[in-house]
């Protein structure tokens, strides 16, 4: 992986969130450098989503510290709009438009966000949509298509602004198995071109073959961090061993 260890794109410095009494993030802490692939594994619960949520703030952040390609986001002053227009997130669930073909989910943040031009836009989105495999399904409308093309439409979307960091939040986990493949392959492309990449996911194998550090978090911290030989293979903590000996 291109991994720039000066160059740090995400700092996260005693990161805590509360949803009224109950703590769902303690302390994280963590510093993700430019081209790296950081997965995230852990049971349900663990803050793995809450987690990814408060580094573009869909989550309010109760305390601590998040600069995300050198702004703080927990500063109120700073425009998180402008910070999103440079971060990609892929949810579960897909969040298309339903009542727009894909060329128009494609073009509709460009547009109106990044002042593109409609030529400009379609062209970017008929480039993109060649490279996730559906040039041929511009037209179609989320209705026609499986929960895979959806998916990768939607990362096609969240790549049409061009973002240097992108989140996938359990990106998979609505698919059916044979869908899945299609989803994650889009992913080890992009991981291989370089993109700054945070991924919450179950998909094991994913994490081995991609991830440039593996993250295992519970109980709203995180209790350990390395390569994905160190961490899925040789893991040193308990809980790790736990969850691990549940889920290979």
């Amino acid at each position: 992986m291109a991994e720039n260890n000066g160059n740090v794109k995400i700092h996260v410095e005693h990161l805590k969130k509360n949803f009224g009494a109950l703590e769902v993030l303690k302390d994280v802490s963590i510093d993700i450098h430019e081209g790296e692939v950081v997965v995230i594994l852990g049971p349900s619960g663990s803050g793995k989503s809450t987690f990814l949520r408060c580094l573009n703030r869909l989550e309010e952040i109760t305390g601590g510290t998040v600069i995300v390609d050198g702004y703080d986001i927990t500063d109120k002053s700073t425009d998180i709009n402008k910070v999103r227009e440079n971060v990609g997130m892929v949810f579960q669930l897909f969040n298309l438009f339903n009542n727009l073909d894909v060329m128009g989910n494609m073009m509709l943040a460009p547009t109106e966000l990044k002042r593109a031009t409609k030529e400009e836009a379609h062209e970017t989105a008929m480039q993109l949509l060649r490279r996730v495999g559906l040039a041929d399904k511009a037209e179609a409308y989320p209705a026609q298509l499986s929960g895979g093309q959806k998916q990768r439409v939607a990362i096609a979307r969240a790549l049409a602004m061009h973002p240097d960091i992108m989140l996938f939040d359990e990106p998979t986990s609505a698919l059916d198995p044979e869908m899945v493949g299609e989803v994650l392959q889009v992913m080890k492309n992009l991981a291989r071109e370089g993109m700054t990449m945070v991924v919450v996911t179950h998909e094991i194998g994913f994490a081995r073959e991609v991830a440039s550090r593996v993250i295992f978090m519970e109980g709203g911290y995180i209790v350990e961090q390395g390569t994905p030989d160190e961490v899925i293979n040789h893991p040193k903590e308990q809980r790790t061993i736990d969850f691990l000996s549940k889920v290979l």
